[in-house]
C-alpha cells in the first residue's frame, strides 16, 4: 500500500545566490576604426584597450584599423565617422561612433553593468 504522506515542499534558492552566479565567459570581438595618428584616435585606442584589459580580461580580441591605410575596409564596413567601434561578437553587431571618453553606454551594450554598477 502506498503511503499518503505529503511530499516535502522544495525551497527556492535565495535571490542573492542567483545574482552572484558567474556569467558564462564570452569572447568579445571588437574592431576599432580610426583616422590616422590624431589625438582623438590615440585616445579612442587607449580607452578601448583599457576596456579590454580591465573589464574583459583575456576575453577580448581587438583589431585597430586606420582608414587612411586601409580604405577598402572602411568602405566595406560603411564607416562614415571616426572613431567607430564595431562589436562583432557576441551578436547582435553593434556600432559606437564618436568620442569614447564616456563608455557607460558601451558597458551597458557589452552587458558589463549589473544593477547600475560595473561588473568587475
Amino acid at each position: 500500500m502506498k503511503s499518503t504522506k505529503p511530499k516535502p515542499a522544495r525551497r527556492a534558492k535565495p535571490a542573492s545566490k542567483k545574482a552572484r552566479a558567474p556569467r558564462p565567459a564570452v569572447k568579445h570581438i571588437l574592431r576599432l576604426f580610426v583616422a590616422g595618428a590624431t589625438a582623438r584616435s590615440r585616445h579612442a585606442i587607449l580607452r578601448v584597450r583599457e576596456l579590454c584589459a580591465v573589464e574583459l580580461k583575456d576575453l577580448c580580441e581587438l583589431e585597430v584599423i586606420d582608414i587612411y591605410q586601409q580604405p577598402a575596409l572602411a568602405r566595406e564596413n560603411q564607416i562614415v565617422a571616426t572613431p567607430t567601434l564595431i562589436v562583432e561578437f557576441p551578436p547582435p553587431m553593434r556600432r559606437f561612433i564618436g568620442n569614447l571618453a564616456n563608455i557607460t553606454g558601451l558597458f551597458v551594450e557589452l552587458d558589463l553593468v549589473t544593477k547600475g554598477k560595473i561588473a568587475l
